[in-house]
């Protein structure tokens, strides 16, 4: 079946991605997936709410960047002046997507905001191939169809066709894949000019300064009671710290339309751990949805990559 668009750029044909390139963004996602259970043990354990969490979990993560970068390589803290108006750009998108998902869960739905969420592989599919000319294949297309009806089925066709929309609820909870993929696309641009390590921490810091307004609207609980702490510093190390460089790394080895898509594979990994650590059941629909993004992921693998 011929290709319906360009051959890779250079920048691509100049970098192949290897395996470990896969591996890394399935790793990263396997650790972001834990987040949900991270979140769902602290709301239960403090009752704080979701842009309060956003802003700490923000701030943690770069103080905890910056202090052990100032102690381990100190060089790194340091960014060329042209950079940091993309940097803010990329803290900022992280600030937004945060309120953003929280807007479209409250008027939505968690179930309608994951499947409009399924929509980002698509945008940065098409942004990426707009603007770097990067290769949108059909091996592509067919894999970000997979995903997204895999997603459907995951999040729950039940839940999704009682869902009663409104406008603002479509428009709010189609500005959340719009931002995660304008995350995405940055974050390459950014990730060309400044290590990985100097870009999330700035990153996580001028995110935490978009969401810090938010914080004298919000209920910050106090005191936090003690297992709240334990399983916040899961949230902020192995949810957030370990799982971002580990992306950004592969987001600079790996076309933005490709690390977009292998990034769905989030959503049947946090089903499975809520069945195992929650105790949540899975339908046959969602065991079926969970094996069509595992198809539609295997697809980026299952032709040369430099189709990619």
């Amino acid at each position: 079946m011929p290709e319906p668009t360009v051959s890779p750029s250079r920048a691509d044909t100049a970098n192949r991605p290897n395996v470990s390139d896969y591996v890394a963004v399935l790793v990263a996602t396997a650790l972001w997936a834990t987040s949900g259970v991270f979140i769902k043990f602290i709301v239960a354990s403090s009752g704080i709410t979701a842009l309060a969490l956003s802003f700490w979990r923000n701030l943690f993560s770069f103080v905890l960047l910056f202090g052990g970068i100032a102690v381990l390589r100190p060089v790194l803290l340091h960014v060329q002046r042209r950079n940091l108006p993309w940097l803010a750009t990329l803290g900022g998108i992280i600030g937004v997507l945060n309120i953003v998902w929280t807007l479209s869960v409250l008027l939505n739905g968690v179930a309608i905001t994951t499947v409009q969420l399924a929509a980002m592989p698509a945008i940065v599919a098409v942004v990426a191939w707009l603007i770097w000319r990067e290769a949108l294949t059909w091996n592509k297309i067919l894999a970000i169809a997979l995903t997204f009806a895999g997603t459907v089925l995951v999040t729950g066709l039940g839940a999704v066709s009682e869902a009663q929309l409104t406008l603002p609820g479509l428009l709010v909870g189609f500005s959340t894949p719009c931002t995660y993929a304008a995350w995405n696309l940055v974050g390459k641009k950014v990730g060309k000019d400044c290590s990985v390590l100097t870009t999330l921490t700035y990153t996580f810091g001028f995110a935490a300064l978009v969401l810090f307004p938010f914080q004298f609207f919000t209920p910050q609980p106090w005191p936090v009671p003690p297992i709240a702490w334990l399983w916040f510093a899961g949230l902020v190390g192995l949810a957030t710290a370990i799982p971002f460089p580990v992306y950004f790394f592969a987001l600079g080895q790996l076309p933005a339309s490709v690390a977009s898509i292998l990034a769905m594979t989030e959503i049947p990994i946090a089903y499975v751990y809520a069945y195992f650590l929650l105790g949540e059941r899975m339908s046959p629909d969602q065991v079926l949805g969970a094996g069509l993004v595992v198809a539609g992921i295997s697809l980026l693998s299952g032709r040369k990559r430099s189709n990619h």
